[in-house]
């Protein structure tokens, strides 16, 4: 997944792909909730890394449908707070390159709650929760937290 994401982050969506796929084959023989070693290495992780390579290849509607469809499954709660955390700030920003900040705001509130830490420390998080309150229909909440986290 790690190679698959560099791929990514380098633009080269063949390999992305090509890595991502040979991962969901072994994530499948792991299956969502069988991670005796703590890896949380799964079919929902590989899915995760597919809504963040769409990102880096600049398919945010891609990531939009990877991570809806994968936040619906049931390995999903399997994951450790922090991952499904970082995922929803990944969430948050593919919302807001389709031009959906209202899914934005409920991805960043949604990671907020799953683990504060993620949202009040990471540089990224504290970015997408900038423009999610800048917008004129942000909720409260959002422009509440924008504030206690002295976002401008």
């Amino acid at each position: 997944m790690q190679a698959a994401l560099a791929a990514a982050r380098d633009g080269d969506d063949h390999t992305t792909a090509e890595l991502l796929d040979e991962a969901a084959g072994m994530a499948a023989r792991v299956g969502d909730g069988h991670d005796h070693h703590r890896t949380a290495f799964g079919p929902v992780a590989v899915d995760l890394a597919r809504v963040a390579a769409a990102l880096d290849l600049g398919d945010a509607g891609a990531a939009v449908v990877w991570h809806e469809k994968t936040v619906a499954r049931d390995g999903w709660r399997w994951l450790p707070a922090e991952h499904r955390a970082a995922h929803l700030l990944d969430a948050a920003r593919a919302y807001l390159h389709v031009g959906d900040p209202g899914n934005a705001a409920r991805a960043l509130l949604a990671a907020e709650r799953t683990a504060p830490d993620e949202v009040r420390h990471r540089p990224a998080a504290r970015a997408v929760l900038t423009q999610v309150a800048h917008d004129p229909h942000a909720p409260a909440t959002i422009v509440q937290l924008a504030a206690a986290l002295t976002v401008s």
